[in-house]
């Protein structure tokens, strides 16, 4: 266990190399490299190798782990110096350090504990801190260490160390290398898009998130990547759209996650339940959410880069708002459809109408449609109020996004009745079905304000 500390240790110090970054540009990567090439070709025994060494590093007889954390430092330090969009340091140095430093704080806690939250939560502390702080050093070396970037240092710190968490528990266990790729590039992406954002909104988005995870992962209603993986949607969703668009998606969430718990006892005993005793996993979260994620991603790249662009008369940040709500009404629908309709009898196959057993792929029943358009409904009203889709007309923002879930969800049941099972797995299903939902959403707003100027 000891030893696992002063690994991780070992790492963070050098990590602590990026901070040389802001000052000496390209020449930043040599360090690193210089770290990779003496891991994995010159220490091979040692007190050196025994303090970096892995599990799989003795049989090799090479320090694996360092020679790829070094070798994918360097590769990020040599973007940063590139005479065309280089990477910000700021995102290289708080990369470097999180990764390093959440590894610490994880095994500064396993020393304590094994449980797998707590550990989790000591990842989460020591990258966001560290990265945190590795931007602001950055921005202080430059000379642009200002108050008013301190939010967006702490959103993306904070992301950073979500997406870090997420990936190496659940894609990259133990590969140090590729965590720290993926989270560059996403940085690098949302430091474009992020602007000037105030202090409040990262606050109370944040805040709220991290309240809304822990609750979800209390009452069961997900599992601990299923939990990271909302909350990294969820302050995505309030910094990059607004709270509107965030009270959106908490609400599929909530009443998502909720109706899976619902008589659960009883659909086990049908054979409809979901796995795990109900709790969404990351899976289920990013079948789901997926086409959400990417249409306020592009919303906010299309209200930074182009402002004003106009298609057939709707902004297109609006069309993408439309695309978000109208995807998030098909999860819902489905969900609600799914969760509900499994508790009545007669279910009947969505292409024939022939009578099958519950649980069957592409199976209905009246009960669990109508579930499903109320779900719509409930998403189509709350999206009318509080997001783009009602400059118009509140009402027909509400049809719009009401009538796109209801497509998402018969497009689910269709390809659960065709394609599900032999060709596509449950998530994928889902991801097609809120892509329905979108396009169905973008499409209707359209032909909707054809209308009303035919009108």
């Amino acid at each position: 266990m000891r030893h696992r500390l002063r690994r991780a240790g070992g790492f963070a110090a050098v990590a602590t190399l990026a901070l040389a970054a802001p000052r000496f540009g390209w020449a930043a990567a040599a360090p690193f490299a210089a770290v990779a090439v003496l891991a994995a070709f010159v220490v091979d025994d040692g007190p050196l190798f025994e303090l970096f060494a892995r599990p799989g590093d003795h049989e090799d007889g090479r320090l694996n782990g360092l020679a790829g954390f070094g070798l994918a430092a360097t590769g990020l330090a040599i973007l940063t110096a590139v005479r065309e969009a280089p990477m910000p340091d700021g995102v290289f140095v708080a990369t470097v350090l999180l990764v390093a430093f959440g590894n610490l704080g994880h095994e500064l806690v396993r020393t304590h504990t094994t449980d797998e939250f707590l550990t989790t939560v000591g990842f989460l502390a020591g990258g966001f801190l560290a990265g945190t702080a590795g931007q602001a050093a950055a921005a202080a070396v430059a000379d642009s260490l200002v108050p008013a970037r301190v939010p967006e240092f702490v959103f993306l710190a904070a992301v950073g160390a979500l997406v870090a968490a997420l990936f190496r528990s659940v894609l990259f266990a133990r590969d140090d290398a590729l965590v720290m790729v993926t989270v560059a590039f996403l940085l690098w992406l949302f430091a474009a898009l992020v602007g000037t954002v105030s202090a409040t909104t990262v606050a109370v988005g944040l805040a709220v998130a991290v309240a809304f995870g822990w609750l979800s992962y209390a009452l069961d209603v997900a599992s601990i990547t299923g939990m990271l993986t909302g909350v990294l949607l969820s302050a995505v969703t309030v910094v990059l759209g607004g709270y509107g668009w965030f009270v959106v998606l908490i609400t599929f969430f909530a009443v998502g996650g909720l109706s899976s718990k619902f008589r659960y006892e009883v659909k086990r005993e049908r054979g409809v339940a979901e796995d795990n005793d109900g709790a969404r996993g990351t899976g289920n979260v990013l079948g789901n959410a997926t086409v959400a994620l990417v249409a306020v991603v592009a919303a906010a790249a299309a209200a930074r880069f182009l402002p004003g662009r106009v298609v057939l008369g709707w902004p297109v940040h609006d069309l993408l708002a439309f695309a978000f709500a109208g995807s998030l009404a098909a999860a819902m629908a489905d969900t609600l459809s799914s969760e509900f309709g499994g508790l009545f009898d007669d279910p009947r196959l969505v292409t024939t109408l022939e009578p099958v057993d519950p649980g069957t792929d592409g199976a209905v029943t009246w009960q669990g449609e109508l579930a499903g358009v109320v779900g719509a409904a409930l998403v189509g009203a709350i999206a009318a109020v509080l997001m783009p889709v009602g400059s118009a007309t509140t009402g027909v923002g509400f049809l719009v996004v009401a009538g796109a879930g209801v497509v998402g969800m018969s497009v689910d049941s269709l390809l659960g009745a065709t394609v599900e099972g032999d060709r596509f797995g449950n998530q994928t299903v889902n991801f097609l079905a809120t892509l329905s939902g979108a396009i169905a959403g973008v499409g209707f707003a359209l032909a909707a304000f054809v209308a009303l100027l035919a009108v």
